[in-house]
Protein backbone atom coordinates (compact mmCIF):
# COMPACT_ATOMS: atom_id res chain seq x y z
CA UNK A 1 0.00 0.00 0.00
CA UNK A 2 2.45 2.42 -1.15
CA UNK A 3 3.91 3.94 2.29
CA UNK A 4 0.55 4.00 4.17
CA UNK A 5 0.95 1.17 6.95
CA UNK A 6 -2.76 -0.10 8.28
CA UNK A 7 -0.93 -2.82 10.64
CA UNK A 8 0.59 0.63 12.25
CA UNK A 9 -2.71 1.88 12.86
CA UNK A 10 -3.97 -1.70 13.87
CA UNK A 11 -1.34 -1.61 16.55
CA UNK A 12 -2.06 2.11 17.76
CA UNK A 13 -5.61 0.90 18.33
CA UNK A 14 -4.62 -2.08 20.23
CA UNK A 15 -2.64 -0.62 22.60
CA UNK A 16 -5.54 2.06 23.24
CA UNK A 17 -7.96 -1.65 24.00
CA UNK A 18 -5.28 -3.12 26.21
CA UNK A 19 -4.81 0.31 28.24
CA UNK A 20 -8.81 0.26 28.44
CA UNK A 21 -8.63 -3.29 29.73
CA UNK A 22 -6.03 -2.81 32.56
CA UNK A 23 -8.14 0.35 33.74
CA UNK A 24 -11.20 -2.31 33.77
CA UNK A 25 -9.21 -4.90 35.77
CA UNK A 26 -8.55 -2.11 38.79
CA UNK A 27 -11.94 -1.52 38.73
CA UNK A 28 -13.29 -4.19 41.98
CA UNK A 29 -16.08 -6.14 41.96
CA UNK A 30 -16.34 -7.41 45.18
CA UNK A 31 -13.64 -10.02 44.84
CA UNK A 32 -10.40 -10.17 45.87
CA UNK A 33 -8.08 -9.37 42.48
CA UNK A 34 -4.30 -7.99 42.80
CA UNK A 35 -5.51 -6.29 39.77
CA UNK A 36 -6.99 -3.95 41.71
CA UNK A 37 -4.02 -2.83 43.29
CA UNK A 38 -1.46 -3.03 40.52
CA UNK A 39 -2.74 0.62 39.09
CA UNK A 40 -1.36 1.98 42.05
CA UNK A 41 1.63 4.43 41.97
CA UNK A 42 3.67 4.61 45.73
CA UNK A 43 6.02 7.90 46.04
CA UNK A 44 9.33 5.84 46.76
CA UNK A 45 12.81 6.55 46.66
CA UNK A 46 12.06 10.19 45.37
CA UNK A 47 10.13 8.73 42.29
CA UNK A 48 6.85 7.30 41.12
CA UNK A 49 6.96 3.32 41.07
CA UNK A 50 4.58 1.20 40.81
CA UNK A 51 3.03 -0.84 43.68
CA UNK A 52 4.29 -4.22 41.95
CA UNK A 53 7.99 -2.94 42.16
CA UNK A 54 7.80 -2.29 45.75
CA UNK A 55 6.17 -5.48 47.17
CA UNK A 56 4.79 -8.61 46.06
CA UNK A 57 0.67 -8.98 46.16
CA UNK A 58 -1.28 -11.65 46.44
CA UNK A 59 -5.20 -12.72 47.28
CA UNK A 60 -5.01 -15.33 49.68
CA UNK A 61 -8.74 -15.13 49.80
CA UNK A 62 -12.08 -13.92 48.28
CA UNK A 63 -12.13 -10.67 50.22
CA UNK A 64 -9.15 -10.07 51.04
CA UNK A 65 -5.57 -8.29 49.23
CA UNK A 66 -2.59 -8.95 50.97
CA UNK A 67 0.74 -6.54 50.04
CA UNK A 68 4.14 -7.94 51.35
CA UNK A 69 6.44 -4.64 51.32
CA UNK A 70 9.75 -5.87 50.34
CA UNK A 71 11.61 -2.53 52.07
CA UNK A 72 10.37 -2.03 56.10
CA UNK A 73 10.69 2.18 55.24
CA UNK A 74 8.31 1.61 52.49
CA UNK A 75 5.31 0.15 54.27
CA UNK A 76 4.12 3.68 55.29
CA UNK A 77 4.19 4.75 51.54
CA UNK A 78 2.08 1.85 50.11
CA UNK A 79 0.26 2.47 52.76
CA UNK A 80 -1.09 5.67 51.91
CA UNK A 81 -1.27 4.75 48.40
CA UNK A 82 -3.78 2.34 48.73
CA UNK A 83 -5.69 4.43 51.21
CA UNK A 84 -5.57 7.52 48.49
CA UNK A 85 -6.20 4.90 45.59
CA UNK A 86 -9.67 6.39 45.32
CA UNK A 87 -10.50 2.80 45.24
CA UNK A 88 -12.66 2.60 48.61
CA UNK A 89 -9.88 0.39 50.62
CA UNK A 90 -8.36 0.75 54.20
CA UNK A 91 -5.53 -1.30 54.48
CA UNK A 92 -4.07 -2.48 57.70
CA UNK A 93 -0.18 -3.06 58.12
CA UNK A 94 0.88 -5.59 60.19
CA UNK A 95 4.80 -5.12 59.91
CA UNK A 96 6.05 -5.62 56.28
CA UNK A 97 2.39 -6.88 55.74
CA UNK A 98 -0.18 -4.99 54.52
CA UNK A 99 -3.50 -6.45 54.70
CA UNK A 100 -6.60 -4.87 52.40
CA UNK A 101 -10.00 -6.37 53.39
CA UNK A 102 -12.35 -5.80 50.25
CA UNK A 103 -16.01 -4.53 51.56
CA UNK A 104 -18.73 -5.57 50.23
CA UNK A 105 -20.29 -2.99 47.37
CA UNK A 106 -22.72 -0.93 47.96
CA UNK A 107 -25.26 -0.44 45.67
CA UNK A 108 -24.15 3.77 45.58
CA UNK A 109 -20.82 2.07 44.68
CA UNK A 110 -21.52 0.02 42.29
CA UNK A 111 -23.34 3.22 40.30
CA UNK A 112 -19.99 5.36 41.05
CA UNK A 113 -17.93 2.41 39.30
CA UNK A 114 -20.40 1.83 36.45
CA UNK A 115 -19.69 5.81 35.81
CA UNK A 116 -16.14 5.44 36.52
CA UNK A 117 -16.04 2.28 33.85
CA UNK A 118 -17.70 4.76 30.96
CA UNK A 119 -15.06 7.15 31.48
CA UNK A 120 -12.30 4.46 30.86
CA UNK A 121 -14.48 3.73 27.63
CA UNK A 122 -14.96 7.23 26.62
CA UNK A 123 -11.26 7.49 26.96
CA UNK A 124 -10.77 4.48 24.77
CA UNK A 125 -12.96 5.39 21.86
CA UNK A 126 -11.41 8.80 22.05
CA UNK A 127 -7.73 7.13 21.67
CA UNK A 128 -8.78 4.89 18.97
CA UNK A 129 -10.35 7.91 16.87
CA UNK A 130 -7.60 9.79 17.30
CA UNK A 131 -5.19 7.08 15.73
CA UNK A 132 -8.27 7.26 12.94
CA UNK A 133 -7.73 10.88 12.73
CA UNK A 134 -3.68 10.83 12.08
CA UNK A 135 -3.97 7.75 9.90
CA UNK A 136 -6.28 9.83 7.89
CA UNK A 137 -4.39 12.88 7.70
CA UNK A 138 -1.92 11.23 6.49
CA UNK A 139 -3.17 9.27 3.50
CA UNK A 140 -4.81 13.14 2.87
CA UNK A 141 -1.13 14.34 2.73
CA UNK A 142 0.14 11.58 0.75
CA UNK A 143 -2.59 11.71 -2.08
CA UNK A 144 -2.19 15.70 -2.01
CA UNK A 145 1.65 14.90 -2.68
CA UNK A 146 1.28 12.20 -5.17
CA UNK A 147 2.34 9.30 -3.06
CA UNK A 148 -0.82 7.37 -3.65
CA UNK A 149 -4.15 7.76 -6.30
CA UNK A 150 -7.29 9.34 -5.44
CA UNK A 151 -8.75 5.52 -5.25
CA UNK A 152 -5.92 3.59 -3.35
CA UNK A 153 -6.46 6.93 -0.66
CA UNK A 154 -10.13 6.13 -0.80
CA UNK A 155 -10.42 2.62 -0.40
CA UNK A 156 -7.52 2.73 2.65
CA UNK A 157 -9.64 5.39 4.14
CA UNK A 158 -12.45 3.06 4.25
CA UNK A 159 -10.09 0.24 5.76
CA UNK A 160 -8.89 2.43 8.49
CA UNK A 161 -12.88 3.72 8.96
CA UNK A 162 -13.39 -0.16 9.55
CA UNK A 163 -10.77 -1.07 11.73
CA UNK A 164 -11.99 2.03 13.89
CA UNK A 165 -15.52 0.62 13.80
CA UNK A 166 -14.33 -2.46 14.72
CA UNK A 167 -12.22 -1.76 17.84
CA UNK A 168 -15.04 0.87 18.97
CA UNK A 169 -17.21 -1.94 19.02
CA UNK A 170 -14.46 -4.21 20.70
CA UNK A 171 -14.89 -1.48 23.53
CA UNK A 172 -18.38 -1.41 23.75
CA UNK A 173 -18.60 -5.50 24.32
CA UNK A 174 -15.89 -4.97 27.02
CA UNK A 175 -17.82 -1.84 28.67
CA UNK A 176 -21.10 -4.10 28.86
CA UNK A 177 -19.15 -7.43 30.38
CA UNK A 178 -17.77 -5.19 33.11
CA UNK A 179 -20.86 -2.87 33.48
CA UNK A 180 -22.29 -6.67 34.46
CA UNK A 181 -19.83 -7.45 36.78
CA UNK A 182 -19.84 -4.56 38.78
CA UNK A 183 -24.01 -4.27 39.09
CA UNK A 184 -24.80 -7.70 39.42
CA UNK A 185 -25.26 -8.13 43.24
Amino acid sequence: MAGFDVKDLEHRMQGALNVFREDLMGLRTGRASVGLLEPLIVEAYGAQMPLNQLATLSAPEPRLLTVQVWDKKMVNAVELSIRDGDLGLNPVSEGQVIRVPIPELTEERRKELAKIAHKYAEQARVAIRNVRRDGMATLKRQERSSEISEDLQHDISKEVQSLTDENIAKVARLLDTKEQEILQV
